[in-house]
């Protein structure tokens, strides 16, 4: 009687095991993909910038050819599922909307040479990969 509880029991636990680390996987295998140096357009509103981003395992690094339109620096970032987290690490003075900083939430696309980020306002990367 014993053995017929705790099959089912370790069936359950092996497919919870596996279920999360599929999904792990699908954020490493994005972090390879998305791994290089992109070039590409920000856009608010009508306003746009030229812009340079590379990422490296889970980092990245970037710049403007406006200066902070938008503000780009360096710091890390987290995927899950079609949202990649950006957590920037530089400080940045006073004079400027702050919400021109690559930092937060954006939903992203990515195509075979391409990635596309939006965020909640409606900021938009439209990026190449090199």
């Amino acid at each position: 009687m014993k053995n017929t509880i705790m099959k089912p029991k370790i069936l359950i636990l092996i497919g919870l095991l596996m279920i999360i680390s599929s999904c792990k996987n699908d954020d490493d295998s994005f972090h390879s993909e998305i791994n290089g140096d992109y070039i590409g357009i920000f856009e608010r509103n009508e306003n746009t910038s030229k812009v340079e981003l590379r990422f490296d395992n889970r980092s990245f690094n970037g710049q403007s050819e406006i200066a902070k339109f938008p503000a780009i620096c360096h710091g890390t970032y987290s995927v899950s599922g079609n949202t990649i987290s950006f957590f920037n690490e530089c400080p940045w003075t006073a004079e400027f909307d702050w919400s021109l900083i690559l930092n937060g939430e954006w939903t992203f696309r990515l195509g075979e040479n391409s990635l596309t980020m939006i965020n909640p306002i409606g900021d938009k990367y439209t990026l190449t990969k090199q």
